[in-house]
């Protein structure tokens, strides 16, 4: 498991970065979104990592490491926007964003080690394309959870989900890092 904590932590100091000077380049425009409109930006990202796993032609010079990233960025907004609420205006600086960033990673990687012991990693047996198809699975409940105005009867929330989709991303990104580290 320490190995695998490393390369989380590898995987998100990445993911961190750009969400950092992305919130340099256009401060917190993203905080107007609603969550509908995140899990929307997160499912293109997922079909696209979907459609390059089938397609052997790419006419866009951008991998599923990068996707993947946006999945993980933007299940992060979505968890800051469900602790935070939407606004109507760009209301955050760069440094309460990363905080809150690292808080969310935070509580995210803790779920992930309590799984990871529970199910004895598991996923490192797992397909990238399942990885993939999961993701897709939970972007697909979270919307039905969103027509739903939020509500369940027995069934995880919304953050549960997303916090899902960051862990089983950066699941892929490992795999992805060990077949051809950049």
């Amino acid at each position: 498991m320490p190995q695998t904590s490393e390369q989380y932590d590898e995987v998100i100091k990445i993911c961190r970065e750009l969400f950092q000077n992305k919130m340099k380049d256009y401060g917190s425009a993203w905080r107007i979104l609603r969550l509908p409109s995140l899990t929307d930006q997160i499912y293109i990202k997922a079909q696209r990592i979907r459609s390059l796993q089938k397609n052997e032609i790419r006419k866009v010079d951008e991998g599923e490491k990068s996707e993947f990233i946006g999945i993980i960025n933007y299940s992060i907004m979505a968890l800051i926007q469900l602790e935070k609420g939407i606004v109507e205006q760009p209301d955050m600086e760069t440094q309460e964003a990363v905080e809150l960033f690292d808080k969310h990673i935070s509580v995210t990687k803790q779920l992930m080690e309590n799984k990871n012991h529970d199910y004895g990693e598991a996923w490192r047996d797992m397909r990238v394309s399942s990885l993939t198809d999961l993701i897709l699975q939970k972007l697909l409940r979270v919307k039905q959870i969103e027509d739903n105005q939020g509500k369940t009867l027995v069934s995880e929330g919304i953050d549960a989900n997303y916090q899902d989709m960051v862990n089983y991303s950066v699941f892929a990104m490992i795999h992805l890092n060990e077949k051809s580290p950049e």
